[in-house]
């Protein structure tokens, strides 16, 4: 059974909770505003930062290797990419702000990557100059060009195969993705062409004059939305469209076979925003489970245990994803973790959403 609708089951669910509360019990929305403050300078702002600071880290591996390429500034320039992934899946939960508004999401992360137009730009002879790189499709740059450059298809590339042209792609690429990963971060601190920092339009919300955010709830329906529409994308994107196709060019972070770690990140994401805190950054605030908790602690715990079983059941999938797909004798691993991944998306829209929007 597979890419199963979960709207039936949502609506099911959003119906049964309105409809059982009497009005006179219903309590108010959420009202603590140090909730989106601490969200955004306990997850947000931090999630930014350790971004910028690990990207900026592969580019220097990146230099590194094209300066010297051995098995092991290879291996150190694999690991930097790995460890630049953990904050940008962990920021998928709340794809919202500069990260759209500004085109920073697909300038960093478009795929999936025909790996054939990435051996065109390698096979020309156009001088790879940042005006060019800027010029390039988004699917011809950031993670996942970065990424097949540097782990080739299947992990399979070795620091003696790697050629001039693939080093100075690399370096020029990833300078570009240290740019866009300083300027997302910076959006959120500093005035951009004249605007505010985006902090302050999300952390004020509901004062006077902010047309953003001209009410706390509507802050709280931009954090709702982010979380579920990362668990849309997980189920029924990142794992239903690949497996339905039995495609493995259809899978993100397919070069690094990373996917896995990409999903379960992407869920970390949702339990960052939910609960306040970001381990990675050792950042931590008044979370929106918090103020849950007070209210109705058998929700609160369907929340956490729903993030724990969703996180646990990708982590079953028998990797490599790219092959897992592929596999019959997977079938049941993967099933279950889009299932896993529904069922909390059915309680964050069908239970969390009512209570915290009343």
């Amino acid at each position: 059974m597979r890419s199963l609708s979960g709207a039936a089951a949502v609506a099911l669910a959003t119906s049964l909770v309105t409809a059982c509360v009497p009005e006179e019990h219903v309590l108010p929305g959420l009202d603590d505003p140090q909730i989106v403050i601490d969200f955004t300078d306990q997850v947000v702002v931090p999630t930014y930062a350790l971004l910028a600071e690990r990207v900026d880290a592969l580019h220097t591996s990146a230099e590194a290797l094209a300066q010297a390429p051995s098995d092991a500034t290879l291996a150190a320039a694999q690991r930097a990419w790995i460890a630049a992934r953990v904050p940008w899946e962990q920021s998928e939960g709340f794809l919202f702000g500069p990260v759209n508004s500004f085109g920073y999401d697909p300038a960093l992360d478009s795929w999936p990557v025909n790996h054939t137009d990435l051996d065109a730009v390698l096979a020309s002879d156009a001088a790879l100059t940042p005006e060019l790189i800027a010029n390039l499709q988004e699917n011809q740059k950031g993670f996942h060009t970065a990424e097949y450059l540097i782990f080739g298809i299947a992990r399979s590339k070795t620091a003696a195969a790697l050629t001039a042209r693939e080093l100075e792609y690399l370096t020029a690429i990833t300078a570009e993705l240290a740019a866009v990963a300083n300027a997302l971060a910076n959006s959120w601190t500093t005035s951009v062409d004249g605007n505010p920092p985006y902090r302050d339009l999300l952390a004020g919300a509901g004062e006077d004059g902010n047309t953003a955010y001209p009410s706390l709830s509507a802050a709280v329906q931009e954090l709702l939305d982010g979380m579920v529409g990362i668990c849309d994308e997980v189920a029924n994107g990142k794992i239903a469209d690949p497996w339905d196709e039995h495609d493995p060019d259809l899978v993100e972070s397919q070069f690094a076979l990373n996917s896995i770690a990409d999903f379960q990140d992407n869920l970390r994401s949702v339990e960052n925003v939910y609960t306040g805190a970001v381990p990675s950054a050792g950042t931590a605030g008044r979370g929106l489970g918090s103020w849950v908790a007070e209210r109705d602690a058998a929700l609160d715990a369907r929340v956490r245990s729903g993030l724990t079983a969703a996180i646990t059941a990708i982590g079953a999938i028998p990797p490599p994803f790219s092959i897992a797909i592929t596999d019959d004798a997977a079938d049941d691993e993967l099933e279950a973790a889009q299932l896993a991944v529904r069922a909390l998306q059915a309680t964050l829209e069908g239970e969390l959403q009512p209570l915290v929007l009343r």
